[in-house]
Parts: structure tokens; C-alpha cells; sequence
């Protein structure tokens, strides 16, 4: 029998304890030592069975035990501490506030999914964990950003294993009311609710839940709600689920439901409406035409008029380096629900346009409405250059305007308490400037070696404690009778070099690359004197059988009696797994196919506890690994055949294992100390720790992207909107005549018969401008070292001056120095130049000599 509707009941509080209401409904609690150390006295054997989450905890604790509570004198000063404790933190001024009137009144962070707590499953894998670490640095930095979403009903899936290795997918029905979030609701008491409309006259409706993430509010939006019909209900019912029907309505409830959201969740509490809105991924793009739409119906604006006061103030951050992994719809699909939506579809359709002109590509239409753009690592940045160099034709790789900030992880959230008292970081809380969470590094060389491989070592038991109990409870659930599990209580073994492999299943991040020599691989774990034990976890996309087959073959070789003690593969990979696997593993393993990998952010959170990194240099490794923080795994770049490159790669991680990883582990002093592996342990938290912190990612999104966003969509708004009518007008007059533009003739004078080194080239350039100014452009001369092919490489760019002009023909002058010996040479080209543009390749038009 199935009931009708399912909610929780909590206890009434007794009114001493009221205070924990407060609390619990604050996000900070999931990386706050002492908020959460106040809950599990609530009751600590409670604590554990309900999985330290505080909300159940509250769900479940006794009347009478609360009654207790409430009489405890010592209790409530520990509760007062750390309710004062959060209101000084949401009262303070931190870093954000030092910044002045430039820095953005609000920001809007748009993702289609946050990772803040396993409590809160909101999420897939690194997208989301990185969604929810921005949102907590953000509010330790004090920055008044608000995060929107959708509130998934069933969340993305709990995984399980069948007895033949087979992933299985359960997904369990959420109770919002059980949930740390409230409702966010109208003067009257109602729920407020925003609508968006869909085919054949129906609408989407939708309630919007507000999570408090610290300092940081987070608009989920839910239609699982009486005014919509069980269809539209359903729009919210998981994450990534659903055919492109579906996925499209969750996205417009997304974009276009989550700017309607923002604007009643600001008119409802005063909070500024945003200058930014950044879109994490392509998922959020509807929000920029529901803001076109706004305009164009409040301001008068026409559609080019808008789409230039919208891009002033939109960022867009691609996190994908593979194709398959950027959502496409049908081009008639789009026609079909947004015809007579407000912005013309013959403006609208051109904003996803791709080579295939029957799809629309929503990456696309995030780097068009996005005036600032950029990929999360410096790598990733390249790659993004050259996966979307189509969008600007005629630009080299490297002037496609997509810049990188390299992500970053909360070091709170996944810092294991006891390295934070051991002193490997501490946190800046008295200094404003650096933002309450902004973690240091400095105390790391005064920990005595012995003390820091003694808690690496206690970290490690923890987590093979957790293994142990997560094989026992696989393999009943797998169908093992009692009987046959005792195995598991010696499994793994805290004094074993431990390796951790954790992440989603896709086929490029090759999860099975370890078994290329299965053998090899035996021998490894099962070394008499140095062995190797694995822990590996991640989970494939429900519709994704390859993922599937990969993680059977991974379990079945797992479920071998002779390794089973040694490796395993554990199903259920959420946040609360994955902080006992960065704790305790000395080593992370990350072993994609270069260059797929955007970011890679476990290999940071492992880091952050002293683990060292064996890595392809992909993602954030290829940037910041330096010789000491862990090891390099060789590339097979030039290799065409995928198969040999993966035995060639795989055999690299079987050689850097046996001679320098194995060795350097267990060789140790006469205290047992391995005092070269702590010297690398010590190395990477002083060096590599700074660099990995979520704060610092923010504080470059603030200084490089939200400040200059929000000047640009300041002015573009400016006198009714008067700048943005104004370079609407000047692009359309710009792109009309554009085809006309022609470098006519270049000269170069002054360097003589054979140049030297210290000696200049005077060059002068004649350029057609017809129906167009000097002002209109900027006309540079590009110079560096030439190959055999004539190509530029190490190209510096310097503006050249106008001279006179004569009709429509303008004259040009620049010198160049010659700087360096060897092959040289230099090209004129002429690009568009107006002061609201963010950088000089935007509008994709350049002409050249």
C-alpha cells in the first residue's frame, strides 16, 4: 500500500531552545565544526544512526530529551556561543565590503545543480560540488550573491550494485518540508509563485524554496505543486532525467522561472535586484532571453537594444571539454515553445545556431549572451579557444575571447578537522580584508613530521573503518548471506599505501584504465612487503550502459576473493563518502584522456589533506603540479590508436607506482617515519594548498568577471537605456558595412637591407573604411616569430595611429621594435573598437592585411 502524501513531523522545540531552529535552517552548519558538534549533543547515538544530518536529528530526537536540553545550563551557553557566533558572521563586514561602490550591489548565480550537503541532494557530481563551493566562499567573502535553481524531487539517484556488478538506480521521494528550506511566501502567508508559459496555451507553474547557504541565499525552484497539471508537475522530478521534451521545460523553468524568481524573491525582501547574472553552464542560457523579453516589453528596447544591455551584465563559464556533454535541442522544439514567448524567433534561433542548422545549441547561446565568458582551468581555457574558435572566424586560437579562472574548493567543507587542529591551515576570521573561511597555510612547517604522519595514519584507519562497513552492508544488499561477510572485518588495512579513484563514469574519465594489465595490477595489491590497496567509487549516468559495463568490470574484479581485501568498488558515492576518501587517501588517482578533463576538483580536495596527486596533466594538474605535490603520469599525446595509448598510459601508472610511489612510501626512518613522503605531504599543503582554495576562485570571479560585468551593464543601462540603444545602432551600422573594410596596402621602412637586433620597422598601413570613421575601429600591427609557413607564433599586437585620411581611405603608422634574433615578421589587421566592448574580437569581425 502506497500513501497518499508523505511529510515530516518534527518536535516542538521547547521555547529555551528555539534558537536551534535558526541554526538548522543554516547551511553554514554543513562545514562549521561547532554547529555541528552542538547537534550531535542533541543526541549522539542519534547523531550517527540519522547520518549527521541535524535536520533528521530534529525530526527524530525525543520530547523528552529536548525537555532535558532545555534545563541544561551548559548546553544552552553552547548553543548562545555558536548562535552569536553565526550572527557575527552574518553581520560583519568580510572582504566583499572593502571593495566600494564598483563591486556589484547583487550577483545571480544560475546552476542546475548544487552540491551544499549530502543532506540537500541536489547533485550529480563536480558541476554541482562546484556550484556549492562557490556559493560558500562566496558568502565567507561576504559577496551578496543568490543562487537560483531547481529543487528535484527525487534528486539524481542512490546507487546501488546487483549481484552481477550491474549499477542499479533507486530514486527516493524528498520531502521538501524535511528539507533545510523554507518556502518563500507573499505578505498575505501565500506561497509565491512564478509561471512560465508553454505550448498550446498551458503554463508551467512553480513554487520557489529558499536554502540559506551562510551569508548566501539559494532559490530552488519545485513544480511538483497543485496548480499544474501532472505533467508540469513532473518538470522537477530529477535531475538529468527525461527525454529532450522534458529537459527542455526544466531548463526554461531554470533560465526564464529563475529570473521571475529572483525578481519576486528581491521585491520580497528588499534585497538589490542583480547587476550579474553568471551562468554556470549552458543549462541557465534561457535566463538572458527572459531578461531581453523584460526589457523590450518594460524599456521599449528593441531586441539588439536589449541583447546589448544584457551581455554587459552576463558571464558564462563552460565547464565541458566534450561535445557530447553540451545540451542540443532540436531547432523546432525551440520553435515550438517559444513562439509568441516575447522575443522573435527570427532573433532568437541565431542565438543557438551551430554548424547544424536543425539544432540549438545551448552553449553556444551562453557564450552570445555572455560578454564575458571562460573556461575553469588554464588548460581548459585553451581547449574552450579551440572547441568554439567557429563563433569567431577569422581569430586565432588564442584571440577567441574565452578566458579561464582555474576552480577552486571550500576548504572548510573538506579539510578533515583534525589536520585544522593540528595546524596544517588556520582561518583568518579576525581579518576582514581576507574573508571569514579564507584559509592559510603558514603553520604547516612547524608540525614535527612524526605528528603529521600519525593523524595521515589516523585518517587513513578512519576511512578503512568506512570501507569496511560499506562492503558489509554492498554485499548484503548484493544478496550475501551473513554467514559470508566476515571477510569484511579485516579488509583493507590502515598501514597500506592507499590509492582513491572517486568520480562520475563517463568513458573519457576511464575508470577501468587500471585493469589494462590485470596481473600487474594483482602483483601490486598484493606485494608481500609494499602492497597497494584501492578504493574506487562514482557513478554513471543512468542512460549511460558503457558507464554501467565499465563499473560491472570494475566489481567484478573487485569481487575476487584472493584481492577483495585489497580493492573494492563502493556504490552510493555522495559528498558524505567522498570527505572520508580525501581524508584518508594518500594518494589520488585521476587518469582521463587528455584533454577532457576540465577542472578535476577531488584531486584539490585530497590535496587539501596531504594527499598527493598521480595525474594526467588534464585540468587543474597541468597548470599547478611542480614536481613535489605527487607525480605526472606520461601522455600518450601523438598516439592515434585509443587502445594502445591506454596500455601505454596504464603501463606509466604501473612503472610511476613500483619505482617512485611504492618506494618513497614505505622507505621510513627508525621511528617508522617515511620522512620523504612527509616532506612531499608538507610541500603540498604549503604550496598547493593556497592555490586550490574556493575564496581564491571567487575573489578572481569578483575582480576579473562580477566588477567589470557590473560596470558594463551600469552604463549600457544608463539615461533609459540610452548607451545600449546607442551600440545597438553602431554594431548594426558596423556589421552592415563591415564587408567593405580592406587593408589596401602595408609598407615597412627603416630596417634596412639586413636588419639587427635593437634596430625598428616603421610600418604604415592604408585601410578602406566606406560609411565607417577611424573611430569605428582599431587598426594594430601584429608581429612575432614566423615559420616555415609564414604563421605567427609569440604574436604581440601594438595599435597603430591614424595619420590622415583621404575619402574613405585611411592611413595608418606604428613602429616595431625587433627584439630578438631569428625569423620574423608581421601582418596589419583592423578590428571593430567601441569603449563598450569587453575585449576586441567580440563581435567575431576582423579584417586583415
Amino acid at each position: 500500500m502506497r500513501a497518499l502524501r508523505r511529510f515530516t513531523v518534527r518536535a516542538a522545540l521547547p521555547e529555551a531552545l528555539t534558537p536551534l531552529s535558526q541554526l538548522v535552517m543554516n547551511l553554514r552548519w554543513s562545514w562549521h565544526a561547532e554547529t555541528r558538534d552542538l547537534f550531535e549533543e542533541l543526541d549522539p547515538e542519534l547523531w550517527q544512526t540519522c547520518g549527521n544530518d541535524p535536520v533528521k536529528v530534529l525530526g527524530e530526537v525525543s520530547a523528552e530529551r529536548l525537555a532535558t536540553l532545555s534545563r541544561d545550563r551548559r548546553f544552552l551557553r553552547h548553543m548562545q556561543d555558536v548562535v552569536d557566533d553565526l550572527e557575527d558572521y552574518l553581520s560583519s563586514p568580510h572582504w566583499y565590503q572593502s571593495l566600494g561602490p564598483d563591486a556589484p550591489r547583487s550577483i545571480a548565480y544560475f546552476s542546475a545543480e548544487f552540491g551544499i550537503t549530502e543532506v540537500l541532494p541536489q547533485y550529480s557530481g563536480g558541476l554541482g560540488i562546484l556550484a556549492g563551493d562557490h556559493l560558500k566562499a562566496a558568502s565567507d567573502l561576504g559577496v551578496p550573491l543568490v543562487g537560483v535553481g531547481l529543487l528535484y524531487r527525487a534528486g539524481y539517484f542512490e546507487q546501488g550494485l546487483s549481484a552481477d556488478g550491474w549499477q542499479l538506480e533507486r530514486y527516493p521521494s524528498l520531502d521538501p518540508h524535511g528539507l533545510p528550506v523554507k518556502l518563500l511566501r507573499q505578505p498575505d502567508g501565500s506561497a509565491a509563485v512564478v509561471s512560465v508559459p508553454l505550448p498550446e496555451g498551458r503554463t508551467l507553474h512553480a513554487h520557489v524554496w529558499r536554502a540559506q547557504v551562510g551569508r548566501v541565499s539559494l532559490l530552488l525552484l519545485d513544480s511538483d505543486i497543485e496548480e499544474n497539471n501532472p505533467a508540469e508537475r513532473g518538470v522537477t522530478d530529477r535531475l538529468y532525467g527525461g527525454d529532450e521534451d522534458h529537459r527542455l521545460r526544466q531548463e526554461m523553468l531554470l533560465g526564464i522561472g529563475g529570473v521571475r524568481a529572483l525578481r519576486t524573491y528581491c521585491q520580497l525582501t528588499g534585497t538589490p535586484q542583480p547587476e550579474v547574472f553568471h551562468a554556470n553552464e549552458g543549462h541557465a542560457g534561457f535566463q538572458g532571453v527572459e531578461r531581453i523579453r523584460e526589457l523590450t516589453e518594460s524599456h521599449g528596447l528593441s531586441f539588439p537594444e536589449a541583447l546589448q544591455a544584457v551581455r554587459a551584465g552576463t558571464v558564462f563559464t563552460t565547464h565541458t571539454p566534450v561535445p557530447a556533454g553540451i545540451d542540443r535541442f532540436p531547432r523546432a522544439l525551440i520553435e515550438r515553445y517559444f513562439a509568441g514567448f516575447g522575443v522573435p524567433l527570427e532573433h532568437l534561433i541565431p542565438l543557438g545556431a551551430e554548424d547544424d542548422p536543425s539544432k540549438f545549441n545551448m552553449a553556444h547561446m551562453g557564450l552570445r549572451l555572455g560578454q564575458r565568458a571562460n573556461g575553469v582551468s588554464q588548460l581548459h581555457g585553451h581547449v574552450s579557444r579551440s572547441m568554439f574558435s567557429d563563433l569567431w572566424p577569422g581569430f586565432d586560437q588564442g584571440d577567441v575571447p574565452i578566458s579561464s579562472i582555474t576552480n577552486g574548493v571550500h576548504a572548510p567543507t573538506w579539510t578533515a578537522r583534525e589536520l585544522v587542529e593540528l595546524g596544517t591551515q588556520s582561518s583568518r576570521t579576525g581579518d576582514p580584508s581576507e574573508g571569514r573561511g579564507a584559509a592559510v597555510f603558514d603553520g604547516v612547517d612547524r608540525i614535527p613530521a612524526g605528528e603529521l604522519w600519525a593523524t595521515r595514519r589516523m585518517l587513513r584507519g578512519r576511512l578503512v573503518e568506512e570501507v569496511r562497513r560499506r562492503l558489509r552492508e554492498t554485499a548484503l544488499s548484493r544478496g550475501a548471506a551473513e554467514t559470508e561477510v566476515g571477510w569484511t572485518d579485516s579488509a583493507f588495512d590502515p598501514d597500506v599505501l592507499t590509492i582513491g579513484f572517486a568520480r562520475r563514469v563517463p568513458s573519457y574519465k576511464r575508470l577501468t584504465l587500471m585493469l589494462r594489465d590485470p596481473q600487474r595490477l594483482k602483483a601490486l595489491l598484493l606485494d608481500p612487503d609494499r602492497p597497494v590497496q584501492l578504493v574506487i567509487a562514482g557513478k554513471s549516468h543512468p542512460a549511460d550502459d558503457g558507464g554501467k559495463q565499465l563499473i560491472q568490470q570494475m566489481v567484478k574484479f573487485a569481487d575476487d576473493p584472493e584481492i577483495r581485501h585489497r580493492i573494492a568498488f563502493l556504490p552510493g558515492y555522495d559528498i558524505g563518502m567522498a570527505r572520508y576518501l580525501y581524508w584518508g587517501c594518500d594518494v589520488w588517482l585521476n587518469n582521463p584522456l587528455r584533454p577532457l578533463e576540465a577542472c578535476g576538483t577531488s584531486g584539490m580536495k585530497a590535496a587539501l589533506n596531504g594527499g598527493l596527486n598521480l595525474s594526467i596533466r588534464d585540468g587543474w594538474w597541468d597548470e599547478w603540479f611542480d614536481g613535489q605535490n605527487g607525480w605526472a603520469i606520461p601522455t600518450a599525446d601523438g598516439v592515434t590508436d585509443a587502445e594502445r595509448r591506454d596500455d601505454v598510459e596504464a603501463r606509466a601508472i604501473y612503472d610511476l607506482l613500483s619505482t617512485q610511489v611504492l618506494p618513497r612510501f614505505y622507505e621510513t626512518d627508525r621511528d617508522g617515519v617515511p620522512t620523504r613522503w612527509v616532506e612531499m605531504v608538507r610541500h603540498t599543503l604549503r604550496e598547493t594548498g593556497p592555490k586550490v582554495l574556493a575564496t581564491r576562485m571567487v575573489r578572481d570571479y569578483v575582480e576579473g568577471l562580477y566588477v567589470p560585468a557590473a560596470g558594463s551593464s551600469r552604463t549600457m543601462a544608463d539615461a533609459g537605456y540610452g548607451p545600449a540603444r546607442t551600440e545597438a545602432q553602431w554594431r548594426a551600422r558596423l556589421q552592415e558595412n563591415w564587408t567593405g573594410v580592406r587593408v589596401a596596402h602595408v609598407e615597412a621602412t627603416g630596417a634596412g637591407d639586413t636588419p639587427e637586433i635593437g634596430s625598428t620597422l616603421a610600418l604604415r598601413a592604408e585601410v578602406e573604411l566606406p560609411q565607417l570613421t577611424p573611430a569605428d575601429v582599431q587598426v594594430q600591427a601584429a608581429y612575432g616569430r614566423v615559420d616555415d609557413a609564414d604563421g605567427l607564433h609569440e604574436v604581440t599586437t601594438v595599435p597603430m595611429e591614424h595619420e590622415h585620411t583621404e575619402g574613405s581611405r585611411h592611413w595608418f603608422s606604428a613602429t616595431l621594435p625587433l627584439e630578438r634574433t631569428g625569423a620574423f615578421g608581421y601582418t596589419v589587421r583592423v578590428l571593430p573598437h567601441s569603449e563598450h566592448l569587453a575585449d576586441p574580437a567580440e563581435l567575431g569581425l576582423v579584417r586583415s592585411a
